[in-house]
C-alpha cells in the first residue's frame, strides 16, 4: 500500500539519486562526502542513511538503477517494434534520449565505474552487457552475414558515439543534437 510517507521517502531516494549525479560528476566520488548530498537535498548527511547504507551504496544504486532501467527500456522498444529495422531506430532513439537527459550519469559511469565494490561493478557489467546483446540480436537479424563479435563492436562504437554528450554536446540545442547523433547512429549500425 502506497502511503504519503512511502512516497515521501521515494521521492527523497529519487533527489539524493539526482544530486550524487550531479555533484558525483562535477567533483567525482571520492570529493563528495556524504554531508555534501544531504545538504544539496536539503537534509543532513546522516539523514542520507535513512535511504542507502553509505557514499558508496548511493554510487552502486545510480549506476545499477541506470543499468537496469537502459536494459528493460531496450527490450522495451524491441518487443514493440514491428520488425528490426523498427527496432533498430527505436533503440536508437532511446539511447539517444538517455544520453540527452542523463549527462551527468554517462561521466560518472565513465570516471568513477571502478570505485564501486566487486560485486556492484559485477551487476552493472553483466547488466550492460545484457543491454547490448539486445543491441547485438537486433543488428544480427539485419545483418545475419556479420559475426556477433562485430556486431558487437558495432554497438559499442555507437555507445561511445552517442555518450560522447557530455562532453561535445553539453550546451548545443536539444533537437539539433538529437537529430545528428541518431543519423550518425544509423549511418554507422547500417553500414
Amino acid at each position: 500500500m502506497t502511503t504519503p510517507r512511502s512516497l515521501a521517502k521515494a521521492d527523497r531516494r529519487k533527489s539524493l539519486l539526482d544530486a550524487a549525479a550531479l555533484l558525483y560528476a562535477e567533483r567525482g566520488f571520492t570529493r563528495v562526502s556524504l554531508e555534501d548530498l544531504g545538504s544539496a537535498v536539503g537534509v543532513s548527511g546522516p539523514a542520507v542513511y535513512r535511504h542507502f547504507d553509505g557514499k558508496q551504496a548511493v554510487l552502486a544504486a545510480l549506476l545499477i538503477e541506470v543499468s537496469e532501467g537502459l536494459v528493460s527500456g531496450g527490450r522495451a522498444v524491441i518487443a514493440a517494434a514491428p520488425d528490426p529495422r523498427a527496432a533498430l531506430e527505436a533503440l536508437v532513439a532511446f539511447h539517444v534520449e538517455f544520453a540527452l537527459a542523463n549527462p551527468d550519469v554517462i561521466v560518472v559511469q565513465d570516471r568513477d565505474l571502478a570505485s564501486l565494490t566487486d560485486e556492484d561493478n559485477q551487476a552493472v557489467r553483466q547488466l550492460q552487457r545484457s543491454y547490448i546483446d539486445a543491441w547485438v540480436d537486433v543488428l544480427g537479424d539485419l545483418h545475419p552475414g556479420l559475426a556477433r563479435s562485430d556486431l558487437r563492436i558495432r554497438a559499442r562504437a555507437t555507445f561511445g558515439l552517442i555518450n560522447s554528450t557530455p562532453h561535445s554536446a553539453r550546451n548545443a540545442p536539444r533537437s539539433s543534437v538529437r537529430a545528428l547523433l541518431t543519423a550518425m547512429a544509423l549511418a554507422a549500425l547500417e553500414s
